[in-house]
């Protein structure tokens, strides 16, 4: 199989990252959508969360990303031995990660779950594709929240559901791509038919806002809850 090459390059992100809480052991941060977790290979995509937070907490490491288009809380670990201890918990699904999205067109169910393995599809990358087969389980829940018409400047009247979702995994992508199998995606998602209807395509960011973390946190052993407005 021939070598995967990510000619993805990151346009300049302007919005700076909000610290929202911080404490000797982790930062808690709002990311902005158009921002990389993870600086790339590629010298032109070096901005990103981590790069940016290790300026200023030197030794930082991420615990978990959010996809680049994605906004909203992200939990960023001071040490070593911080990150080992959120890292168990995210992979022993301890962690409770909710977010919003608008989706595409009028649900019709106020509240379901996708339950849909998510495999990587080496032949189309970046995309992850479901697959029964050879994919990895993934679960999501949604709950409506509104259904509505956004009214463009033109008097195009776009129908839209707000959502509320909350993964069981983290598959890659796991969010985008249920919302496409349950045929609603979320609107502003190039990878996942978020910008294939009609007027979509002015969407100005991925719709998909990280808006709620809660977790133990490893030095105290408290429950600990953030919460964050979406945007849009």
């Amino acid at each position: 199989m021939s070598r995967i090459i990510d000619t993805f390059i990151a346009p300049p992100c302007h919005d700076k990252i909000e610290n929202l809480y911080q404490d000797d052991h982790l930062v808690l941060i709002n990311k902005p959508g158009g921002l990389l977790s993870l600086s790339g290979k590629n010298p032109q995509n070096l901005d990103s969360v981590h790069h940016r937070l290790v300026q200023i907490f030197p030794g930082c490491t991420l615990v978990h990303r959010l996809d680049f288009g994605t906004s909203g809380l992200m939990v960023i670990a001071r040490n070593k031995a911080i990150n080992a201890a959120l890292c168990q918990q995210f992979s022993q699904r301890k962690v409770i990660k909710v977010y919003s999205a608008l989706l595409c067109g009028h649900l019709a169910k106020d509240e379901g779950v996708i339950d849909a393995a998510i495999a990587k599809d080496p032949m189309r990358f970046p995309l992850m594709s479901i697959c029964a087969i050879n994919g990895k389980p993934a679960r999501s829940h949604y709950r409506v929240v509104e259904r509505f018409y956004h009214k463009w400047d033109d008097g195009t009247l776009l129908p839209l559901t707000r959502v509320q979702l909350t993964p069981e995994t983290g598959r890659t992508h796991q969010l985008r791509i249920h919302c496409q199998q349950l045929g609603h995606p979320i609107l502003g998602c190039d990878l996942y038919g978020g910008c294939l209807q009609p007027v979509t395509e002015r969407t100005p960011r991925l719709m998909l806002h990280a808006s709620e973390l809660h977790f133990f946190h490893p030095a105290s052993e408290t429950w600990f809850s953030a919460r964050n407005t979406s945007p849009f």
